[in-house]
């Protein structure tokens, strides 16, 4: 179990269902072949459901050609029997676990990544958060970057030291972060209501919220932030990428924690 664990692709009926009921938190999407009525495929979306995993009804030619893109170079054919789970590259964490993490971290900080789609990114800020002592990162459930080999290999090995929630409503745990006494901050383009990041002095703990690539921050996730910040471009040009701005956001905070 273990071995077919740390692969980014469990298939099979049973393994998949061993996954669900032993470490649920592992999985990322389970895919199903459509019309699959056994009383195994029932309990999996069952347990699905009950977990608040995504799961996806496909055709069996989809989970052919997923499977063979997992083992290029493999001779040996992979028997899915209708089920596939997409794994996660590390072990989603309880929203509460990730809150404490911030007490004992050296620069107590967390990133809430708004919808970020791309892995690169999302793997390049866990590796930037982590090497500054920041303490955890957490994600919507939905329309996040999928935390596999892209991110992995992005991340450089922090993806897997670093505590990950992920939550139904990244709004809601914003809240709950702010319950717990954090700072809730945003990163957005300029405007009346943003201020200069460079002359900014941030209150921590905090959390600090970057937004999906193209469109920002949704209006549910932005108006929780007390502050939003901006990065002034010494040059006329279009932007950073989300990966840039947090880099830049997070060594400006590390910064001022070391002064202070």
């Amino acid at each position: 179990m273990k071995d077919t664990v740390s692969a980014p692709l469990l298939p099979g009926i049973k393994p998949v269902l061993e996954l669900l009921l032993d470490t649920p938190q592992r999985v990322d999407t389970v895919y199903c072949r459509k019309g699959l009525r056994s009383r195994e495929a029932q309990q999996i979306q069952q347990l699905c459901r009950a977990n608040h995993l995504r799961y996806s009804l496909v055709e069996g030619a989809a989970l052919d050609r997923l499977c063979r893109g997992a083992q290029r170079g493999q001779a040996e054919h992979v028997n899915h029997q209708g089920v596939v789970a997409r794994l996660a590259a590390t072990t989603f964490q309880p929203l509460e676990a990730v809150l404490d993490a911030v007490r004992d971290a050296p620069l107590p900080l967390l990133l809430a990544l708004d919808q970020v789609q791309d892995p690169g990114n999302l793997g390049t800020l866990c590796r930037s958060l982590y090497a500054l002592g920041g303490a955890g990162i957490l994600l919507p459930r939905h329309n996040s970057a999928y935390l596999g080999p892209a991110a992995q290999r992005a991340a450089a090995g922090a993806l897997e030291r670093l505590p990950i929630a992920r939550v139904d409503n990244l709004g809601h745990a914003l809240d709950s972060a702010e319950e717990a006494g954090l700072t809730i901050y945003g990163a957005g383009c300029g405007g009346s209501a943003a201020v200069n990041a460079f002359e900014e002095i941030l209150t921590l703990p905090a959390v600090l919220v970057l937004g999906n690539e193209d469109k920002g921050l949704r209006p549910g996730v932005g108006k929780r932030c007390s502050r939003m910040l901006h990065i002034p471009l010494a040059r006329p040009f279009d932007s950073l990428n989300v990966a840039q701005a947090g880099a830049i956001l997070l060594g400006l905070a590390a910064q001022q924690r070391r002064r202070a």
